[in-house]
């Protein structure tokens, strides 16, 4: 098969279209001919030498969610059968025309989405109900920031909350990119160049701030993250991309009852992924399917282009995902 292998740690230009046998999958697992992949910010670390797979991920093939059509099953699958057209998260190796999946990671494809929206769904979408709705127990009335509102997270993270009943406020970079935020459904989109969001979310809320901030940033977003959260509040990390280092005034978490916590998906468990799976396939399938959710893939591109894919990535100029296709 045709792979995308990270040839050394290094820049885009790392990335190299090459031969590669196809993975042997295991009992439970099935094997997807892959159509579209989709582009996340840890492809980008893994590609740079700085987040090393899994034990049982390719160490130099990454892509962490692919949809396509099931080439074969293990013997222990039931529910999937050859044909059948999947999306699935994946631990690695989804930059290549074959990938190997866990069964129970696997959700099937919404009849009235492409491949490449498909493959657009699942990192996204496991991780932001993992952090959002389990994590952070986001619930009917309450209200959410999600800093990166433009991002493949943030545009999930504002459809996915609105759909099931909160108000949500988000951060991004432009007013280009807060008016697409907005346009989603964004009750309201903070520009961060020219507003501070403490004082924008102190006046949204009348002082009372919002029960759940969605952070990707780390770094110096901690203090006014405090500031910003309402009494019993709670701030979930899924990254530090300004540092994992911060300044945190612990008399203002125990005057507020705040919670702080925060995860990483990639190594959780098999088990622990598909009861996500079963989650978002009961409550949040049937509003794509509806049209009430929708993918947002700013634009996709071929296998053998991924530099220029983690160009526009690391460019940060997208709103939604980057999808790579796979011509077969």
């Amino acid at each position: 098969m045709k792979a995308i292998v990270i040839t050394q740690p290094g820049g885009p230009e790392v990335l190299q279209l090459t031969d590669r046998p196809k993975p042997v999958i295991a009992n439970d697992e099935v094997l997807i001919k892959v159509m579209a992949a989709g582009i996340n910010r840890p492809d980008v670390f893994q590609r740079k030498g700085n987040y090393p797979p899994p034990a049982d991920a390719p160490a130099d093939i990454p892509g962490l969610e692919v949809a396509g059509t099931i080439a074969e099953v293990g013997e222990a699958v039931t529910r999937w059968k050859p044909g059948d057209k999947v999306c699935a998260l994946v631990t690695g190796g989804g930059y290549a025309e074959y990938c190997n999946a866990s069964a129970d990671q696997c959700l099937p494809i919404p009849a009235n989405l492409s491949f490449p929206e498909a493959a657009s769904l699942p990192e996204t979408f496991f991780t932001v109900w993992s952090n959002v709705f389990d994590r952070g127990n986001l619930q009917p009335g309450q209200s959410l920031l999600v800093h990166g509102g433009s991002s493949g997270i943030g545009v999930t993270a504002i459809q996915m909350a609105k759909a099931l009943g909160s108000s949500v406020y988000v951060t991004a970079g432009s007013d280009e990119k807060c008016s697409f935020c907005e346009q989603l459904g964004a009750d309201k989109a903070i520009n961060y160049k020219t507003t501070d969001f403490k004082d924008a979310i102190k006046s949204l809320t009348n002082g009372t701030g919002v029960n759940v901030i969605l952070d990707m940033i780390g770094g110096n977003y901690m203090p006014g993250n405090i500031d910003s959260l309402a009494g019993e509040g709670r701030l979930v990390m899924i990254n530090a991309m300004n540092g994992r280092e911060v300044q945190l005034d612990l008399g203002k978490v125990m005057a507020k009852r705040l919670i702080i916590t925060g995860s990483m998906l990639r190594s959780r468990e098999t088990a622990f992924k598909a009861a996500i799976a079963q989650n978002l396939e009961q409550k949040i399938w049937p509003l794509l399917t509806s049209g009430k959710i929708r993918p947002i893939v700013y634009k996709t591109f071929d296998a053998g282009e991924a530099a220029v894919a983690h160009k526009l990535m690391e460019s940060s100029t997208h709103t939604g995902k980057i999808v790579l296709t796979f011509v077969q």
